[in-house]
C-alpha cells in the first residue's frame, strides 16, 4: 500500500468519525423530538371455536412498539460502528482489512442496522405479525452476511466469483417482494389505508437498497474510480448515512404530521 493509499485511509478515519457524530446526533434528536407514536406487534395462534366446531385464528397484540426508539436503534448502531473503526485498535483492524479489500465491520453493522430498518418499513407497510418481522429481520441480515462472504471468498480467487452475491441478492429480493405485496396490496384495497409517509419511504428505501448492490458490482468490476477499493468504501459510508437519515426523518415527519 503506497503512501497515497495510506493518506486516503487516514481521511477515511476522519470521515468515519464525522459520520459517527452525524448518526449519533440524529439518534438523540429523534428521541428528543419525536412523538410517542406506536405500532402493534401481533401474534396469531390457532384456537378452537366450540360453537362452530372449527379451528380459528386467535390474534393478540403483544405490545405497542414505539417508533422513535426503533429509529434511534439503527442510527446508534451506525454511530457505534463508525467510532469503533476510527479509533485505537479498531482503526488498525479497519485499515488492515481495507488493504485486503474487505470490511468486516460494515457487513456486521449492516446486518443489524439495515435489518432494523426493514422491520420498521415492514411495520409501516402493515406487517405486524411477530413471526413475520423476525423472519424479515433474519433474511435481511442473511443478505448482508452474504455480502461479507462475497468479500471473504474473493480474497482467495483470481477471478471474481459472484456466487455469494447472487445468493445475497435472492435473500434481499424476497424481502422487498414481501414488502411490495403489503404496500401495493394496501394501495389496491384503499388508498386511505396507506399513510402518506409510506408513499415516500417504500420507493426511496427500495432505491437505496438497490444502490448498495450496484456499488458492490462497480467495486468488483474495478473500472474508473472504482479501481480503488477505498472509493467504493466511501460510497458505502455515504449511502449508509443518506438511507438511514432519509428513513429516520421521513418516519419523524409521518409521526408529527400523520394526516
Amino acid at each position: 500500500m503506497d503512501k497515497s493509499q495510506d493518506e486516503k485511509i487516514d481521511k477515511l478515519k476522519r470521515f468515519n468519525q464525522a459520520m459517527g457524530v452525524l448518526h449519533l446526533v440524529q439518534g438523540v434528536l429523534i428521541l428528543l423530538l419525536s412523538t410517542s407514536s406506536t405500532m402493534p406487534v401481533q401474534q396469531t395462534l390457532l384456537d378452537f371455536d366450540p360453537e362452530s366446531g372449527t379451528v380459528i385464528q386467535d390474534r393478540n397484540v403483544l405490545l405497542d412498539m414505539p417508533l422513535a426508539p426503533l429509529v434511534a436503534i439503527f442510527l446508534f448502531c451506525s454511530a457505534v460502528a463508525h467510532f469503533s473503526v476510527s479509533t485505537g485498535r479498531g482503526f488498525e483492524w479497519y485499515a488492515s482489512n481495507l488493504k485486503k479489500g474487505i470490511n468486516y465491520a460494515r457487513w456486521y453493522e449492516y446486518a443489524v442496522s439495515s435489518s432494523v430498518m426493514v422491520v420498521l418499513i415492514a411495520m409501516l407497510c402493515g406487517i405486524w405479525e411477530l413471526s413475520a418481522l423476525i423472519l424479515m429481520f433474519a433474511l435481511n441480515a442473511t443478505m448482508n452476511l452474504f455480502g461479507l462472504m462475497m468479500e471473504l471468498h474473493n480474497q482467495t480467487t483470481q477471478k471474481t466469483n459472484w456466487t455469494s452475491y447472487m445468493f445475497g441478492s435472492f435473500a434481499g429480493l424476497v424481502v422487498w417482494i414481501v414488502l411490495g405485496i403489503y404496500f401495493f396490496g394496501a394501495l389496491l384495497d384503499s388508498t386511505d389505508s396507506v399513510p402518506w409517509v409510506v408513499y415516500l419511504i417504500f420507493p426511496i428505501l427500495a432505491a437505496f437498497f438497490n444502490i448498495f448492490a450496484v456499488n458492490m458490482i462497480l467495486q468488483y468490476r474495478g473500472k474508473g474510480r472504482y479501481a480503488d477499493y477505498l472509493h467504493g468504501e466511501k460510497v458505502y459510508v455515504l449511502l449508509s448515512l443518506t438511507s438511514k437519515s432519509a428513513l429516520a426523518w421521513l418516519v419523524f415527519a409521518g409521526t408529527r404530521w400523520p394526516g
